[in-house]
């Protein structure tokens, strides 16, 4: 689950991990106030507004402005407030802001020059253990740094089981070329990231940039945070952080009903009990002449309202032109699904594309029995490749 960047320092502060402190606002009203407070309680002189949606290069897009006075602040936020904000992680069609964060301004005049650094905390599945990337390289283009000096991108490994040890932040701050306070400031700052990474069961925090300020603090001046969504039960607080607005509509629907959905561009909807055979059922869609309109399990209980509630998600996409239902029945028996689709057919009504309906494993022979007899506009299969034959008929 991603959550704001305003919220991710909330996350990293209880940690003990130094941040750029600010203020979020949902109106300019509340961006004006909050600039007050921040030049006050901070002795900033200048304010950064800052668009809070669940996306990278905000900056590149227009949504990180340098606001000098309380007019700049009242201007910038206007501007950025409502606006559609397009970055290379948002796509084309780019999202709402809703929330601006009013921060501090960081990169003050002092003894030394301010250098950026990107860190983050991940999990290194081909080893099994965490990784810490870091790279004296950071801001607002590290992709462009990874794809053209990778050599500039360290990396640490954690064993799980003992944790980071004291040497690998000191050799972490090293390999960052820092020294003296810094230094120091640098090992504290890793020692209390991981320990925020490992205490909220997160699958990634993202510090880009990391500040070495002109007095030697080091801070993260943003925060991007990916929560494990199987560990939120552990955390209600955490799982209080989600914000419905920036996800898809459809995938929040889904979740709603405890169906596990991800939109694709196809034109072939699927519906399908397991992960793995949703994988093969968009295979066979593809060796069939379609294109996956999305992925969707229903789970191992699938039942008229399940399949209902599937049905109705899949068909908010005006570009599918049929529908392929793919259940193996082994804890659930086919006859139960092949009577919930039926059950939940009529209860939608007309539905306007073909469905086509692979059932197999326990009752498969009286579910298509049940389909067949039903006089519904459904196509029964129970062989994989009868469904695949019907799927390239019904596009033909």
């Amino acid at each position: 689950m991603n959550i704001h960047e305003y919220q991710g320092k909330e996350i990293l502060k209880s940690f003990g991990v130094a941040v750029q402190e600010g203020i979020v606002a949902d109106t300019v009203e509340q961006a004006v106030e909050a600039a007050k407070k921040i030049q006050t309680d901070f002795n900033s002189d200048w304010v950064v507004i800052k668009a809070q949606i669940h996306a990278g290069g905000r900056g590149k897009g227009g949504g990180v402005k340098l606001a000098k006075n309380l007019d700049e602040v009242k201007e910038r936020a206007t501007a950025i407030l409502g606006m559609q904000l397009v970055t290379p992680q948002t796509g084309p069609e780019g999202k709402k802001v809703n929330k601006i964060l009013v921060a501090q301004d960081v990169y003050y005049p002092g003894a030394s020059e301010t250098k950026e650094f990107y860190v983050s905390v991940l999990l290194n599945r081909t080893s099994g253990s965490n990784i810490i990337m870091y790279s004296t390289e950071g801001g607002m283009d590290i992709e462009e740094v990874a794809e053209k000096t990778p050599h500039l991108i360290f990396k640490e490994d954690i064993d799980p089981k003992v944790g980071l040890q004291a040497f690998q932040a000191r050799k972490i701050a090293f390999n960052l070329g820092l020294s003296g306070v810094a230094h120091k400031e640098m090992v504290k700052f890793i020692t209390a990231l991981y320990k925020a990474y490992d205490n909220t069961d997160s699958a990634m925090f993202e510090i880009n940039p990391v500040l070495k300020t002109s007095d030697d603090k080091i801070i993260a001046v943003d925060a991007k945070v990916d929560l494990d969504e199987n560990a939120l039960f552990r955390h209600p607080d955490y799982a209080a952080m989600r914000d419905k607005s920036e996800e898809d509509p459809t995938e929040v629907q889904a979740s709603e009903s405890n169906l596990n959905y991800v939109k694709l561009d196809g034109n072939v909807g699927c519906m399908v009990n397991g992960a793995g055979l949703a994988m093969a059922t968009m295979d066979i869609i593809k060796i069939a002449g379609g294109e996956p309109a999305n992925f969707l399990d229903v789970g191992g209980t699938a039942n008229a309202q399940t399949v209902k509630a599937a049905f109705n998600i899949i068909l908010q996409d005006p570009n599918v032109k049929a529908i392929l239902i793919n259940i193996f029945g082994g804890i659930v028996r086919c006859d139960r699904v092949a009577q919930g689709v039926i059950d939940a057919y009529k209860e939608i009504g007309d539905i306007p594309v073909p469905i086509i309906c692979r059932l197999q494993g326990t009752n498969a022979v009286e579910a298509k029995k049940l389909i067949d007899e039903s006089g519904l506009k459904v196509y029964s299969a129970i062989a994989l490749k009868d469904a695949a034959a019907l799927v390239t008929k019904v596009l033909a």
